[in-house]
């Protein structure tokens, strides 16, 4: 179970809670929900992503910390972490929650991936948490310190080629490594032409980066153009 995790609960009543959604308690007696793992997972979340920015990022002021840390926390990012973990398969639902959808909807996988980092946290402790915290949520942290609009690269590059007339930019994926620590690498062609390359945690992210590659190494081209013909 969640062997994306990386992580092998030594009390698996804790993921055993961590799972139950209060839909499921309310069909089945004497079940505890994951409400209070999810209020600690909360708080555990929390600051490791602050300590972290805080410290990577001392140019930032308090606004800006605050941004980014909500950039990262929040409940479509946590549902995106649930969904990378495959935590909607194992999520225990009531009959009624689990017919309507529950399993898809981002609230049940934010609070799920909370209470999962609190139940973590129990049986851990705060280095693993914290590694694993880090893990889960650095491609994000990343991604929320650049300026805003300046990350989505994929549209930049389909832009910047639109007006070069060169077609719209095609990628290649491939992806290595275990099921719980996965690396994708991307490559970004260009009029058939490799133009850039990229990797990741995830399929977007290692688009991303090579988007990223080909739109500088494109740019950088064309200001060489120009500065041959003056």
């Amino acid at each position: 179970m969640l062997t994306k995790l990386g992580y092998e609960f030594e009390n698996q009543d804790l993921l055993v809670q961590a799972l139950t959604h209060r839909s499921y308690c309310a069909e089945n007696s004497d079940v505890s929900s994951n409400e209070r793992l999810e209020f600690l997972g909360d708080s555990v979340l929390g600051l490791v992503v602050t300590n972290k920015i805080f410290n990577s990022y001392p140019d930032l002021s308090e606004g800006q910390l605050a941004k980014l840390r909500a950039s990262v926390v929040n409940t479509v990012a946590l549902a995106e972490i649930a969904e990378h973990l495959e935590l909607g398969k194992y999520v225990r639902l009531g009959k009624g929650e689990d017919s309507s959808g529950g399993r898809s909807k981002q609230s049940i996988l934010a609070d799920t991936t909370e209470a999962v980092i609190g139940a973590i946290y129990i049986d851990s402790g705060w280095q693993t948490i914290n590694s694993i915290v880090l893990k889960l949520t650095d491609d994000s942290i990343i991604d929320g310190a650049e300026e805003p609009g300046g990350r989505d690269y994929k549209t930049q590059l389909q832009e910047l080629v639109a007006k070069l007339s060169l077609g719209a930019p095609s990628y290649d994926l491939s992806g290595s490594g275990p099921d719980h620590d996965k690396r994708f690498k991307a490559k970004a062609l260009v009029d058939g032409k490799l133009r850039g390359e990229g990797e990741g945690t995830s399929k977007k992210r290692a688009e991303q980066s090579a988007a990223r590659s080909a739109f500088e190494n494109l740019q950088s081209s064309i200001s060489t153009e120009s500065a041959s013909t003056e």
